[in-house]
């Protein structure tokens, strides 16, 4: 079966393609909530990108929880804390569309991916593809992940020696090659710096200003990117289906609706590009991010440390897929981390039917958006914020604290299908790298970190890695 082009899938997720988008009808309609609509044009897109947590909280400070934007050329409403995360993630009754709340900022690069499907769609799509993280799979994963990652680690050790490194720009090329070992089957070779570069510019041009695919625009570069992206994908399902391995891409080649019938070549591209992003892109943040800490908190990192030679036996041993429940305080840790930076620090939504909240009424049609950053940031739920402390994570405390004031992974159906992927490679890194080397934040090195599409240090984060085995 052909693949669609990338163009002629985005389209079937527009606006004006879509007949059962819910359209606001004018945004006079939402000049009762209050709010700023920024400059001309710009609106407060540019402040929002800049700093959207500091822009957040002084909306917050001047309007309260429940205050209107505009970004992206589209007037909106942002709902912010718990019982705001509660609503949207849970979505009891349905009230909420990812389709169409994703769709204005990523049809053009990542159509379809289960991020952007509602409801029936959603639940058909997620349960044929569920089957990739079933224990078995994510046995053979947990085997291709401690080989690729020890293999890396004798790189670094003779790349580095006792010397410095760009942290996030190595995990990102460890991240990637072990996505494509576990996820693909094999090892990208050549194709890794192109393939790496694409899934790049497709995530920038997600909050690129123009939003069409012209020429040396984000955007254009972007939609290039996904174009070169559905070509490699749509030749390895034609492989997969003929002679099928124990790889993710194998089971997704061969997963069924459930009328027994193979999702079509185009959908398991789609889902596959979109996975691929996720699972390295999303990772490399949240990782850098736990490295960093560890790094400025090195009484964690012994802590850790400790804990990987406990359940493994010694230094720079593998870690099985049976003990991976025993590396309690790393799991602390990497929860800590994905509440100080999350990955996803907004989330859009669109308001199919009219609702009420925070006293407001809001109509359909409505942009909504939620910031898990902004209630990980909020002292309401958590103790000075702005400290690094696994302990928040002790059972005693989470069962304490409002169910969603921590929403890395989202929530409710649309939660994160490969959050025990992402728990998984996090533990196997802390293991195969702490149990190697001690981590340091360089001389004078205190990273200022891009916090748009996902968070990175613009300086890679320059580390010293001193070596232990």
């Amino acid at each position: 079966m052909a693949s669609i082009a990338p163009e002629a899938a985005a389209n079937l997720h527009t606006e004006r393609a879509n007949p059962h988008w819910v359209r606001l009808g004018g945004d006079h309609k939402l000049d009762h909530i209050p709010g700023d609509d920024g400059w001309p044009v710009l609106g407060t897109t540019l402040k929002q990108l800049a700093d959207p947590l500091g822009f957040q909280k002084r909306m917050v400070e001047a309007y309260g929880p429940v205050f209107r934007t505009r970004s992206f050329g589209r007037r909106g409403v942002n709902l912010i804390g718990a019982d705001a995360n509660e609503l949207v993630l849970f979505d009891r009754d349905k009230l909420f569309s990812n389709e169409q709340g994703w769709g204005p900022v990523l049809n053009l690069l990542f159509p379809r991916g289960l991020m952007l499907m509602d409801f029936e769609a959603h639940r058909v799509d997620r349960r044929a593809l569920s089957i990739a993280f079933k224990p078995e799979p994510m046995r053979a994963y947990c085997g291709v992940l401690n080989t690729g990652i020890a293999s890396a680690m004798e790189q670094w050790a003779k790349s580095t020696g006792n010397g410095s490194m760009r942290f996030y720009d190595a995990i990102k090329a460890l991240t990637l090659d072990t996505a494509a070992s576990s996820f693909l089957g094999l090892p990208l070779g050549p194709e890794a710096d192109r393939l790496n570069k694409a899934f790049v510019d497709m995530v920038q041009a997600s909050v690129g200003v123009v939003r069409k695919p012209l020429p040396f625009t984000k955007m254009g570069k972007g939609v290039a990117g996904r174009r070169l992206m559905v070509d490699y994908f749509g030749r390895l399902v034609r492989e997969r289906r003929a002679n099928p391995g124990q790889d993710m891409f194998s089971q997704f080649a061969l997963a069924t609706r459930d009328d027994g019938s193979l999702l079509p070549e185009d959908v398991v591209v789609d889902h596959m590009i979109f996975l691929m992003m996720a699972a390295h892109d999303t990772i490399t943040s949240s990782a850098t991010v736990l490295f960093w800490q560890l790094a400025r908190n090195p009484g964690w990192q012994d802590r850790l440390r400790a804990e990987a030679r406990a359940v493994t036996g010694g230094d720079g041993l593998p870690l099985a897929y049976e003990d991976l429940g025993r590396m309690e305080l790393t799991e602390m840790a990497f929860k800590e981390a994905l509440r100080f930076m999350p990955p996803v620090p907004n989330m859009p939504r669109r308001a199919l039917r009219d609702f009420r909240f925070g006293g407001y009424d809001i109509p359909a049609g409505t942009p909504i958006g939620i910031s898990p950053a902004a209630v990980h940031a909020d002292p309401a739920h958590w103790e000075s914020p702005e400290i690094f402390d696994p302990m928040r994570f002790t059972a005693d405390k989470v069962a304490a604290r409002h169910k969603y004031a921590w929403v890395p992974f989202g929530g409710g159906a649309h939660m994160c299908l490969g959050l025990h992927f992402a728990y998984m490679q996090v533990k196997l890194l802390a293991n195969h790298i702490l149990t190697r080397f001690e981590v340091r934040m360089a001389a004078g090195a205190e990273p200022l970190w891009q916090a748009w599409p996902i968070p990175k240090p613009r300086d890679g984060l320059r580390v010293e890695m001193r070596r232990i085995c």
